[in-house]
Formats: structure tokens, sequence, C-alpha cells
């Protein structure tokens, strides 16, 4: 992947759509709907969406190019047969669950 590709491809559309979600929730709390925002009957939702805004601001999902790259890597050789995988069926859930038990609580 080239800085060309990773710019364009990755961080300006991670920054548009960043930028897109924080203007709807400040447009929320500007406009006073955030009725949406409160997922418990017991939530604040004009405090929920006050502290998803403020929250976005803080989070960048940009992630580095050698990040990126290493993925692909790894899908690279999941596809060439480089790397060996095995499926994760029903019975091994199962024999999780097994395993572990249900909390009777």
């Amino acid at each position: 992947m080239s800085w060309i590709q990773y710019i364009f491809t990755h961080l300006i559309p991670t920054w548009f759509n960043s930028f897109g979600h924080n203007f709807r929730m400040w447009a929320d709390l500007m406009t006073g709907n955030y009725e949406n925002y409160a997922l418990l009957k017991d939530d604040d939702p004009y405090q929920e969406c006050y502290e998803w805004f403020w929250t976005s601001i803080n989070l960048d999902e940009t992630y580095p190019k050698e990040f990126l790259e290493y993925l692909q890597q790894m899908v690279d050789d999941i596809d060439s047969g480089r790397v060996k995988t095995f499926p994760f069926t029903k019975e091994m859930f199962d024999e999780i669950d097994n395993l572990i038990g249900e909390d009777d609580d």
C-alpha cells in the first residue's frame, strides 16, 4: 500500500465519517433531538447524547499504515494457504458451553 492509497482510501474517508457523526450528535444536542440516545429506561437521553458527543470527539478511528499492511498480509497468507485456518463449528460452541456450564442465577 502506498502512502497515496493510504491517505485517500483510509485517512480522508475516516476523517469525513467521524466529522459527520460528530456533527450529527452536536446537531442533536442543539436541537433537543436526543431521545434515541437512551438505551435503558433509566438512562437520561440528554446525558447519553452529551457523553457520546464528547467521547466521539476524542475517538481516533484511523489506523496506522503499517497495521493495515499487516492485516492485508495476514489475509494474503490465508488466501494463499500459507497459513492454515480451522473452521469454528457449532459442535465446538456446544462443547465450550458444556465445559463452561450454565449459570442458574
